[in-house]
């Protein structure tokens, strides 16, 4: 299989609803909250792509772009974009939509920087 299809292949797409336990006092979701949801699909995402133990080395230039309102269903999305020698970087974006209508944007952006591990926990190639 070539990367072109390994990336298309890991491509991972998660759900969400937003429920009260995962707001703030602003009824909007915590950010911390989309982080971490981030960096789980992101994990997902690498993992499919590498087949490898993969551990996140790096968080880069989140872009909260609008808030995510409780009521509301998230999709992330995760998808390989770059890839080294040791490591690659996952792009993760969260699109929010109305659960009563069909508009849909995005919201969220964030990259995520993987290296694989060997069971020692030292770097190995990533493919």
């Amino acid at each position: 299989m070539n990367i072109d299809e390994l990336v298309k292949d890991s491509e991972t797409r998660i759900f969400k609803a937003i429920f009260p336990n995962t707001t703030n006092h602003y009824d909007t979701l915590f950010g911390g909250t989309a982080m971490q949801w981030m960096d789980e699909v992101a994990f997902i995402t690498v993992t499919r792509f590498s087949r490898k133990r993969c551990v996140t080395v790096c968080s880069d230039r989140i872009d909260f772009k609008k808030p995510i309102p409780a009521g509301t269903i998230v999709e992330l999305v995760g998808r390989v974009s770059r890839v080294g020698t040791r490591s690659a970087v996952v792009k993760v974006d969260i699109y929010v939509e109305n659960m009563y209508s069909a508009h849909r944007s995005k919201a969220i952006s964030g990259e995520f920087t993987f290296v694989a591990i060997d069971e020692n926990k030292q770097p190995i190639k990533i493919l």
